[in-house]
Parts: structure tokens; C-alpha cells; sequence
């Protein structure tokens, strides 16, 4: 079994922020992070297949594919965008860190079954001291 990382990086908004709660409980729990306005990070993703190399390339997966497929199917429709407004797969989900992993993996875990390796983890920096990963149920 081999393991293959790709990171790719991204900017975003959100915030979290709850319409049941009261404007005084978000800002208990959620702190400057539910502020109204929004506010933004510089993402790295970092996708993380496994398998075992293909004796006739030398490859687990063609790294130009794995590319192709984390940019049109993630990048592509979070960058510069607002993960509360924006972004299809968000919607009605909370737009913290750990969701927006949840989220992530289960739109490549399909992708990637189809090219024959196993989608191990998605990782999500969303500063340089805070990060998420995630491997699936």
C-alpha cells in the first residue's frame, strides 16, 4: 500500500452563525468567527489517495488526474467564494472547518473509486495553527 498527497490552496469566506441562536449566543460560542460581515481564510487542502502502484506506469495515480479532479470538483466552486452563500455542496450545512471536510471528502471518495485508488484523507489548514482531517465513517 502506497500513499499519494496532492495539496492544492484556495480563499474562502464564512461564518458560523446559527439563526436559532440569539446574536449574543453565536458570539459566545462562535466568538469574532460569527461576525455578520463574513470573514476569510487561505486554505490548504491536502487530498490523500492510497493503493498499489500500477506495475505498467509506476504510478498509484497520474498526478495531472488527481489535478484535474480535486480542481473541477472542489476548487473550482470554492475559491474566492463564500462557503454560507456560494457553494452548492454546503448548503444548509454548518460552514465550520470539520463540515466543510465531511463535505469535501464525500464529493471525491466516488471520484476517486473510479480511477481505481481509495481516497484515505482530506485535510483542511484553515490557518497555519489549525487544521481538520478527515477519513471518512
Amino acid at each position: 500500500m502506497i500513499f499519494i498527497t496532492r495539496r492544492e490552496r484556495f480563499c474562502a469566506a464564512h461564518k458560523l452563525y446559527r439563526e436559532d441562536w440569539s446574536k449574543e449566543q453565536n458570539e459566545q460560542v462562535f466568538g469574532l468567527c460569527s461576525n455578520p460581515n463574513w470573514h476569510g481564510h487561505n486554505y490548504d487542502l491536502y487530498v490523500t489517495v492510497k493503493g498499489k502502484v500500477n506495475p505498467e506506469t509506476g504510478f498509484l495515480i497520474d498526478l495531472k488526474i488527481m489535478k484535474e479532479i480535486i480542481n473541477r470538483s472542489i476548487i473550482d466552486k470554492v475559491d474566492h467564494r463564500n462557503f454560507n452563500l456560494d457553494v452548492d455542496f454546503m448548503k444548509g450545512v454548518m460552514a465550520s472547518t470539520e463540515n466543510i471536510a465531511i463535505e469535501i471528502f464525500k464529493i471525491l471518495k466516488p471520484l476517486f473509486d473510479e480511477q481505481g485508488v481509495i481516497l484515505h484523507s482530506v485535510r483542511l489548514h484553515e490557518t497555519e495553527n489549525n487544521y481538520v482531517e478527515y477519513f471518512g465513517d
